[in-house]
């Protein structure tokens, strides 16, 4: 089966991770998959942050988890999130855009042996008095806003198997 079939099809959500960091090589991939996602108008209007610092990690946890109203770690322990960002100033297309960055990076993650999920909550979390100082700290300008967090480990399990797919789904016209 094609690499990238492949990875589509059995790349999961995982939701524990163990307590040991990805190598710089396969963040390096993972990061490079993001930045050559397609962009409306090939605008590449996003930027993509990745944060190892467990300190930057804890309070974005924190601030996410207040957002949903929960006591929990809403980045269920990943060494590395990855938060990306799109210029709604600049594009028509910014979480779309944004998305295909996050999508790139799971797949690339999990061709590299890396673990993955999407977490929400990035727009409201940097919409925050918090946030907007981890913005600007970053150099991210106020037209950025948070499309989503791509965590990254190794899992703290086995790989779930995928469920079936719903019929129905694809409409041949």
């Amino acid at each position: 089966m094609n690499e990238v079939i492949r990875a589509i099809k059995e790349r999961r959500s995982i939701r524990a991770y163990k307590n040991e960091q990805i190598t710089d090589a396969q963040l390096d991939a993972i990061l490079e998959a993001g930045a050559y996602a397609a962009s409306g108008m090939g605008k590449q209007a996003t930027v993509i942050v990745p944060v190892q610092d467990p300190e930057v990690i804890a309070m974005m946890s924190g601030l996410n988890a207040k957002v949903m109203g929960m006591d929990i770690d809403p980045f269920y322990g990943a060494p590395t999130v990855v938060v990306v960002f799109a210029n709604a100033e600049e594009t028509a297309t910014p979480v779309e855009d944004g998305s295909l960055v996050i999508g790139n990076m799971m797949l690339a993650a999990f061709s590299e042996g890396v673990d993955s999920c999407w977490i929400h909550r990035a727009k409201e979390v940097f919409e925050t008095e918090a946030g907007k100082a981890l913005k600007a700290k970053w150099g991210i300008g106020e037209g950025f806003v948070g499309i989503g967090n791509c965590i990254l480990g190794y899992r703290d399990g086995d790989l779930p198997p995928a469920p079936e797919r719903k019929p129905g789904r694809i409409v041949r016209v």
